[in-house]
């Protein structure tokens, strides 16, 4: 009966989620019922368990979130990230449509930009550009995806994103782990839906399939069901996109920026992230994180996420330092950044709440035992593992927290055993999250089909190829690269 209260759990979140109901109800309700389902004590789970976890989570990456989500709001607020999409189209042109939304989406978040951010202004500038192009609407959503949601979130090293920091306390690593097998993972899926695209791109040419008005009205910020589903997968409230003042110029004429002066914070972000996380902090004297004061922690368990905390940080300074005078209510813009980091990292939290809830419960242990003992290995056990933990719950970063929340000590240690580069796992568990993550019912891929103006039956199928095939592919590169050479 417990394993079947760990199901029903699921399934009621799943259900629920996909309908729109906020991840901050149904997570503790999911919880309650799996546990109820083995006569544990419910209250005890609720407020000690589940809230634990969810508590231990928010004072860990609350601060990435924060400076994340400021980040991407001043970036859109001063005209810099559709300076970067519009640079980026000009340069290419209408018969490189697709080409250019990938390059523009991956520049901006390899750069920091929260997702949403990127869908609001990708999506409008790729309807303007596919009606040059004369190419279906349909194929967008897939090509914002590739640019966004794949190689630059989980494998390209140094990646800003939460995916890529959520490794770094349990495997005390860096954003620029195993290097060589995350530019060999983001060549795959950057080849591989590049060249789905440009198929598409040819079929619809050979039957003459132009452009046509998206079917739906595209959703607004303000849509409160796209605020419920991409606030676990976004990592951006969406609401706080119309908050501040978002306008490409200033009410003191100083005009758009320029694309090169736009590109410049983002790759301060990476160039501080770099240098922080391997030359700087790795020299440094970190001797009294192992004092009580601090909780006896390890330099590991901090290094990789202060280096991109301070790469984000760096990002802020240089971004308000070239384009202050284009951010005509500055205090409004931060608040909504602010503001715009809370529902995501609470939603996030809530996940990995039921995942601890799951974990304590007796029959968490046959699933414990059946994955550390797969024949195929620790590598494809931990592949496997936050593969279907993403799945379930819809979200990279909660199936990924909630797999190394569960199962990373036991990881660790057997990596210790057979002496695996603590490296060559974390690459491999945030490339294993970003794969099955991109499901129907991910709240990213229905708040991009939403942004877009699109439908399931229209897109999905692309999506999938790009998102799902690509990031699998790549994922097996890893395992045989990893297996045969270890961490590079």
């Amino acid at each position: 009966m417990s394993f079947v209260g760990i199901l029903a759990g699921l399934g009621v979140l799943i259900w629920l989620s996909y309908r729109g109901w906020s991840v901050l109800l149904l997570a503790p309700a999911a919880a309650l019922i799996a546990a109820a389902f083995s006569g544990e004590p419910l209250l005890a789970h609720w407020t000690v368990t589940f809230m634990r976890a969810a508590a231990g989570f928010v004072a860990q990456y609350f601060p990435l979130f924060l400076l994340g989500a400021i980040f991407g709001k001043l970036m859109d607020d001063s005209g810099a990230v559709l300076a970067i999409a519009q640079g980026m189209t000009r340069w290419l042109g209408p018969r490189r449509a697709l080409l250019a939304i990938v390059l523009a989406g991956a520049l901006l978040t390899y750069g920091g930009v929260s997702l949403f951010v990127a869908f609001f202004v990708l999506a409008p500038m790729g309807h303007a550009l596919f009606r040059a192009a004369n190419l279906p609407a349909r194929l967008m959503p897939a090509a914002i995806a590739l640019g966004t949601s794949t190689f630059t979130m989980s494998a390209l090293p140094g990646s800003p994103s939460i995916q890529n920091a959520i490794p770094m306390p349990f495997f005390g690593t860096t954003a620029f782990a195993a290097p060589g097998l995350g530019a060999i993972a983001a060549a795959v899926m950057a080849g591989f839906g590049l060249w789905w695209l440009s198929r598409c791109e040819a079929r619809a040419r050979q039957r003459s399939e132009g452009y046509t008005p998206a079917q739906r009205t595209p959703a607004d910020a303000q849509d409160p069901l796209l605020r419920e589903r991409g606030s676990t997968a976004t990592h951006f409230d969406p609401i706080e996109m119309a908050h501040g003042t978002r306008h490409p110029e200033s009410a003191a004429g100083t005009g758009r920026p320029g694309t090169l002066g736009s590109l410049v914070p983002l790759a301060v972000v990476i160039a501080v992230n770099l240098t922080v996380g391997l030359w700087l902090l790795p020299r440094a004297d970190l001797s009294y994180l192992d004092t009580p004061r601090f909780g006896e922690l390890g330099a590991g368990q901090v290094a990789g996420l202060w280096a991109v905390l301070s790469g984000l940080a760096a990002g802020l300074v240089t971004l308000l330092l070239l384009h202050r005078g284009r951010l005509s209510d500055l205090r409004g813009s931060v608040d909504a950044g602010a503001n715009a980091a809370v529902l995501p990292v609470m939603s996030v939290a809530s996940l990995v709440g039921f995942g601890a809830v799951v974990a304590d419960l007796p029959a968490f242990s046959v699933v414990r035992e059946w994955v550390m003992n797969i024949d195929a290995g620790p590598l494809v056990s931990l592949a496997l593992s936050t593969n279907l933990l993403a799945a379930l719950t819809g979200s990279a970063s909660g199936g990924l927290t909630i797999a190394l929340e569960t199962l990373g000590p036991a990881f660790m240690e057997i990596a210790r055993q057979v002496h695996l580069d603590p490296s060559l796992m974390h690459r491999l568990a945030v490339i294993g999250a970003g794969t099955l993550d991109s499901l129907p019912h991910n709240g990213a891929v229905v708040s991009l089909l939403a942004v877009c103006g699109c439908t399931h039956r229209e897109s999905y199928r692309d999506i999938a190829m790009v998102s799902i095939v690509s990031a699998l592919l790549a994922l097996c590169a890893v395992l045989v690269l990893g297996t045969w050479f270890g961490s590079f």
